[in-house]
């Protein structure tokens, strides 16, 4: 079997076999659907072993960030990508923390025996309950994303008699270049304490006047699916400005932490970032930032989560129903759609696909790829061009790893997929298909 250019989009262990069928880590994918049943997420081990280690060195692996930032760093995986237990203790063995944004996925990293020192509790409205939980647990970070949320956050210290490391998140306003819905370093946002209104400045004094808080550093995060570098440098500069004033008065930038967001392509029209560029960019803009300012160089923090376990990840669904209309569109209708993958109808997002028991044929007909859900806006591709689809093919579409099943629904009492994960050539269930009984567990009937 040989890798083939249809194939540069899917997990670095896919392969087309000599009968036409796919293959990821050396298992036959339509033997995969067979046995687990479809909708179902197939993760592959290697890749995302590979793409943590180009963050950070593991077992001889080249370290991007230590050939290019000359100080202390760290990676921390963005849960929101996707998290479950055993994805959880895949990172945490690749030497990643873990960035969590709720009480739920930080009880899923504990139940994940992940190492609570090193995950960051994040968010825009924490609860209280949240924030103690964090606290009681150990969390190494909480990154206070307001100015409500600091003096809470004091107070919950306090009751405790415990003193807090802590981030403060900023808005610098600047544009991240991607879809509306994924820009959230912008003055106009939820996230964060702007820069330009003074709340940034404001809370840093009030932080360093608490004697239950202490400020280790900064935090920005601009958005997703950036695919330039540009905008991470702005950041990078606006927050070293903020650190620089606030050394007036007493402010030491220990550690700082751009965010995360770096793009992947889903398409082959798509740019693409390798993550060592990126990393690069990166490290020298703070490295030059801070000689610039006479700052000392702080502890970075990158915060990747999509260009981890996006590429990683291939869906593979069951062709149902075509519909053809003469001179308009062919459709052809698939057994998942937008309650595992909201994100063509919520953000406009572009796949493609492979037939996976046909993936040596070649393509002869355009269809637009549609979901089963009572939604006219449930199609996952407009317009793919395939060999002809018969219902019971099966149909992969890669780059599904990140935002698909973090992001599901039981719209219309859909069963919310199966994913596995594939390793040594052995694939082993990770999430369990959600049943009748699932659904009707939260249902109170009337007495």
């Amino acid at each position: 079997m040989d890798q083939a250019p249809a194939l540069k989009l899917f997990p670095q262990t896919a392969q087309i076999a000599s009968d036409g069928h796919l293959h990821i880590d050396g298992l036959d994918v339509i033997d995969l659907a067979r046995e687990f049943g479809t909708p179902l997420y197939v993760y592959d081990a290697e890749t995302i072993s590979a793409r943590c280690r180009a963050y950070i060195s593991t077992e001889g692996y080249r370290c991007a960030l230590s050939s290019h930032y000359p100080a202390p760093a760290e990676v921390t995986y963005a849960a929101k990508a996707f998290l479950c237990v055993r994805i959880a203790q895949l990172i945490a063995s690749e030497g990643l923390g873990l960035d969590v944004v709720s009480g739920g996925e930080l009880y899923i990293a504990r139940q994940a025996g992940f190492p609570t020192a090193r995950i960051h509790l994040h968010g825009n409205n924490k609860s209280a309950s949240e924030m103690a939980q964090a606290l009681d647990t150990g969390v190494g970070r909480i990154v206070v994303d307001s100015a409500q949320e600091l003096a809470e956050l004091a107070h919950i210290a306090a009751t405790r008699d415990v003193v807090v490391p802590i981030w403060l998140r900023v808005s610098p306003d600047i544009d991240a270049h991607t879809h509306t819905y994924r820009k959230t370093g912008l003055l106009d946002s939820k996230f964060g304490l702007p820069l330009a209104t003074g709340d940034a400045a404001r809370a840093v004094q009030a932080a360093l006047s608490s004697p239950y808080l202490t400020l280790r550093g900064l935090h920005a995060h601009i958005g997703s699916q950036i695919l330039e570098l540009e905008p991470f440098c702005r950041t990078v500069e606006a927050l070293l400005d903020l650190a620089e004033e606030m050394g007036r008065h007493g402010f030491s930038l220990h550690e700082f932490s751009p965010g995360g967001g770096l793009g992947v392509p889903y398409v082959d029209a798509d740019p693409g970032i390798e993550i060592e560029t990126y990393v690069r960019s990166v490290s020298h803009a703070v490295v030059h930032g801070c000689q610039t300012r006479g700052l000392p160089l702080p502890r970075l923090v990158l915060e990747p989560g999509r260009s981890i376990i996006g590429p990683a990840g291939v869906a593979l669904y069951t062709v149902g129903v075509r519909k053809e209309i003469p001179g308009v569109r062919t459709y052809v209708s698939v057994d998942g759609g937008m309650a595992d993958n909201p994100r063509p109808a919520l953000y406009g997002a572009q796949y493609t696909a492979l037939v996976a028991n046909k993936a040596d044929q070649r393509p002869i007909e355009t269809v637009a790829i549609a979901g089963k859900f009572c939604e006219s806006g449930d199609i996952l591709i407009h317009r793919v061009c395939l060999p002809y689809l018969e219902p019971g093919d099966i149909l992969a579409i890669p780059v599904s790893g990140a935002y698909h099943l973090a992001m599901s629904s039981n719209y219309n009492h859909a069963h919310r997929p199966a994913a596995v994960l594939v390793r040594d050539g052995q694939a082993r269930i990770i999430l369990h298909r959600e049943t009748d009984e699932d659904l009707a567990r939260r249902n109170v009937a009337l007495s």
